[in-house]
């Protein structure tokens, strides 16, 4: 079973009061980049890996979406998305993505946000979702990028110059990473960007996209703190089809 540190009662009350979590998609900053890689929703059967507070379930309903079904492993994650949620036609339900089954082609779009740097096996996962993807099906997830996410302890240095300098070392030894993150020993897995889109290619799907995420010049004007994430990649994001 996946470590399930969003029930972990610290790291739950500071994960609930970041800005994407209180605002919603909109403090998202990668958000505008994550829609413009989505499909017309309209009619699709979603399934929202990861769904936390259910913000992206809720949307892709108001898209069109004929129905959603948000998986997570954390009760408080879908106990705080039930509680705002009042469609039908938007399913929650507690799974593990370490051993996730779907449904043979019972989906149009597979949807993850920041979520699959917490599974020990991707490939497993990416042979599930390939499976229950109808054809022609999309596959659209974000995940820490490996430039990110490779270090032992990842965080700002500062180089002879005064400009902040992300650590990147250990980026081929791929597997467990401990991170400090509102508590101690958060767990997740590193992988290269070479075995992570091979590992797509190999389950049968085509890449479409794939999207480093930088905030815009807009972004950074309205929100100068961002300027620090164009100093190297904190996200990658997929698009793929069956």
């Amino acid at each position: 079973m996946a470590q399930n540190i969003y029930d972990d009662h610290e790291f739950f009350a500071g994960y609930s009061q970041l800005p994407r979590q209180v605002h919603g998609l909109d403090g998202a900053p990668e958000w505008p980049a994550i829609r413009a890689m989505l499909p017309d929703l309209h009619g699709k059967r979603v399934v929202d890996l990861g769904c936390g507070f259910g913000w992206a379930s809720r949307w892709m309903r108001r898209q069109g979406a004929a129905s959603v079904l948000g998986i997570d492993l954390s009760r408080n994650m879908i106990d705080r998305a039930m509680a705002a949620t009042s469609e039908d036609a938007i399913e929650y339900r507690i799974d593990d993505l370490d051993t996730l089954t779907l449904p043979t082609a019972a989906f149009d779009l597979v949807y993850s946000a920041l979520t699959f740097h917490y599974v020990r096996d991707f490939g497993r996962l990416i042979g599930a979702i390939y499976g229950g993807l109808a054809p022609g099906g999309r596959l659209v997830f974000t995940l820490e990028h490996p430039i990110f996410m490779a270090a032992a302890h990842p965080h700002w240095l500062e180089d002879e110059d005064g400009r902040k300098t992300w650590p990147v070392n250990g980026y081929s030894v791929e597997g467990e990473r401990r991170t400090d993150w509102f508590v101690k020993g958060v767990l997740k897995y590193h992988l290269t960007l070479g075995t992570t889109v091979n590992t797509l290619i190999e389950a049968g799907f085509h890449i479409r996209e794939l999207n480093e995420f930088a905030p815009t010049a807009d972004q950074i004007r309205q929100t100068p703190a961002l300027a620090e994430e164009l100093e190297r990649p904190m996200m990658l994001m997929v698009s793929a089809s069956r």
